[in-house]
């Protein structure tokens, strides 16, 4: 099985499965002498970890990491940076019951057809407690960034039909701490209740549904990506459409850029005060060419509703006999909550691999 790699200069390769002891990363080309703060890293992981909430699913799992290698001292190393997550509350009998069965929408079918194997409890390596070593390594990733002055926010700005307002980045810190006060993560108070009410009520009819993510990501110099296959949108795509449930993605004026003219959408150079060059608007999301102009980085991420819900759903078995599929287990009703923190840990590791390639080119 390829594909569990992401990166160029500074990689990630994850391992595990949902139900099996551990699940895990190894992180490669991680400079040295980067601070490495373990309460940073528990508390990025503490924010996707399940059963957190009333609308998040109720698995127990305290997602402890443990750091194995790379790091002395409080400090990066330069060599492998190894970190183990154990798991602590697997249910696999949850899952016995469709072990020859196709669940909708779900992996079962395309990763039985291609390996002729799968590990049906909780989906195995497809399930999404893979991302919580993405999150791990995506702590370090913003440890370093942290040090370059950069800065990445995401909150969910919508669930269903309901779109959240406008949000006004300037102030990141003070939005950190707005999104933390309510369990779904959103940064416009009046809005939260109304989206946890949605999400309560569609649990309770045994349905999903699903939501979107906005990020913004801040002082960026000019000069990250490369402009054909590297483009920094592209691997920013790539990053994103790889998290579970994800369905779209886009950035800048995004679809809504469709609709207007050039003379609309393009982004007028000036010189500021400070002598710096920038755009009057940033229709391109802070990113031209392939490559970031300085302007903030800005993208939108679509996730689906979660595949399985608590009812029963017509399918196939793998002999291809007609069945029905009986929702059971611990599932998300929302997913993008705990998305949010999964959004920021991949666009960090974009962000770090394509910055140590930049400083390349600055010796």
């Amino acid at each position: 099985m390829a594909g569990n790699t992401f990166g160029n200069s500074f990689t990630i390769t994850t391992f595990g499965e949902s139900h099996g002891k551990a699940i895990g990363v190894i992180i490669d080309g991680c400079p040295p002498n980067v601070e490495i703060e373990t309460e940073f890293i528990q508390e990025e992981l503490d924010k996707r970890k399940p059963g957190q909430s009333k609308i998040t699913t109720q698995r127990k799992e305290s997602d402890t990491c443990q750091i194995l290698s790379g790091v002395f001292e409080g400090k990066t190393t330069g060599t492998p940076i190894a970190i183990l997550i154990p798991n602590e509350d697997q249910r696999s009998k949850d899952y016995s019951h469709i072990q020859d069965k196709y669940r909708p929408s779900h992996a079962d079918y395309t990763y039985q057809e291609k390996y002729g194997i799968r590990d049906y409890r909780g989906g195995g390596r497809s399930s999404a407690r893979e991302t919580a070593a993405r999150v791990a390594a995506g702590a370090i990733a913003k440890l370093f960034l942290k040090q370059h002055g950069i800065e990445i926010f995401a909150h969910v700005s919508g669930v269903g039909n309901i779109d959240l307002p406008e949000v006004n980045y300037e102030n990141i810190p003070l939005l950190y701490e707005q999104r933390e006060k309510n369990i779904v993560r959103c940064v416009d108070e009046k809005s939260a209740d109304t989206l946890i009410s949605l999400i309560n009520t569609t649990r309770k009819n045994g349905d999903t549904i699903g939501g979107r993510i906005a990020t913004v990501i801040k002082n960026v110099p000019v000069g990250l990506g490369e402009p054909v296959f590297d483009k920094l949108h592209a691997d920013l795509g790539k990053a994103m459409l790889s998290i579970n449930a994800v369905q779209g993605f886009e950035y800048g004026s995004g679809f809504e850029g469709t609709r207007k003219k050039g003379s609309e959408n393009n982004d007028i150079f000036e010189k500021n005060n400070e002598g710096k060059i920038t755009t009057k608007t940033n229709y391109s999301g802070g990113i031209q060419g392939g490559i970031s102009n300085g302007m903030d980085i800005f993208f939108k991420t679509a996730f689906k509703p979660v595949a399985t819900i608590m009812r029963d759903q017509e399918s196939v078995d793998k002999y291809g006999n007609k069945t029905k599929v009986t929702g059971r287990g611990r599932h998300d009703p929302c997913v993008v909550p705990r998305a949010v923190i999964i959004v920021e840990a991949m666009a960090a590791l974009v962000l770090t691999d394509h910055y140590l390639r930049y400083l390349s080119y600055k010796k």
